[in-house]
């Protein structure tokens, strides 16, 4: 599959700073643990999307409230200077005076599976976009996280508006963003997020019951496990791909911002999911690159596909 004229996806929703340390094994109360690794990288969802798309060859640019203002809150501007380095266009990122942007602590164990403490201030929360239809206007698809509702509530209806492809990341479990779940033209939620929202254990019966209250498409990932969507009505899947995992931080963002780009490019559902499926499973793979700076490129991940 060539790669056809580059498209642009606007990523809107939570920017972090990710401090990560790698460790043999997750630390113990009372006792130090030597950390083998350190980086320091972008986090949050929607900002994570947007640097996966910006590795497969597709145009991003970031929306999202951040701490300020700049020269005071150290964190926002480390954060823009590494999404720049990303080539993630943060122009329209607002600055909020005496508010902290949000930073996690992460650490990734021997076996790629992580522990995270996040600090948000919940003041960001309450940011509104400074015109939404302008944030929109050259987008080929947009991608949101739920974390903060209020301002990406503006910025999907503005895009749907325009009739572009709409990518709502459901990760978060809550329930003061469920009228996102209508917004949104595509809903693809992490397993936790669709059994809190459905309130059910069975992901495929939570997609069905979920389908009772919007018309928008839903699916769910769920780590190592088949990704499970509803086409006409019925039940899909496809199995995860099966690789030696390291690193699974900013998996599911990857996942969500190849489906984004692959819908912005016309293609059907199958082949986004397939293709999502094998970014996911790469940036899983990759040894070199903590956390989402592991997202695979356009020509790895055609170049796995081939030999799956």
């Amino acid at each position: 599959m060539s790669s056809p004229k580059q498209k642009h996806v606007l990523c809107t929703g939570i920017a972090v700073l990710d401090m990560v340390f790698r460790v043999p094994h997750f630390p113990r109360p009372d006792v130090k643990t030597q950390a083998t690794a350190f980086d320091t990288i972008n986090g949050g969802n929607g900002a994570n999307a947007a640097v996966a798309i910006a590795h497969l060859g597709g145009r991003a640019s970031f929306a999202g409230p951040l701490g300020g203002p700049p020269g005071v809150d150290t964190v926002g501007d480390t954060f823009l200077g590494l999404a720049a380095n990303e080539k993630i266009d943060c122009s329209a990122c607002p600055r909020v005076a005496g508010v902290p942007t949000s930073i996690s602590a992460i650490t990734i164990d021997d076996h790629g599976e992580r522990a995270i403490a996040n600090f948000r201030d919940e003041r960001l929360s309450q940011t509104r976009p400074d015109d939404a239809d302008a944030l929109v206007a050259d987008a080929d698809a947009v991608l949101a996280d739920n974390r903060f509702p209020v301002f990406v509530r503006e910025v999907l209806a503005a895009a749907r508006k325009r009739d572009v492809p709409t990518v709502l990341d459901a990760d978060e479990p809550r329930h003061d963003s469920d009228d996102l779940l209508s917004i949104a033209s595509h809903v693809v939620f992490s397993a936790e997020g669709l059994r809190a929202t459905a309130g059910t254990d069975s992901l495929g019966r939570g997609l069905v019951d979920l389908a009772k209250r919007t018309s928008s498409f839903l699916a769910v990932t769920d780590g190592r496990n088949d990704v499970l969507w509803l086409e006409g009505g019925e039940l899909r899947q496809f199995p995860a791909f099966t690789v030696d995992v390291v690193d699974t931080l900013g998996a599911g963002d990857t996942f969500h911002g190849a489906f984004a780009l692959m819908l912005a490019e016309g293609a059907d559902i199958r082949t986004a999911v397939r293709f999502s499926a094998a970014a996911a499973a790469l940036k899983c793979a990759n040894r070199e690159r903590a956390g989402i700076l592991g997202a695979p490129s356009r020509a790895e991940v055609e170049a796995f596909l081939a030999k799956n």
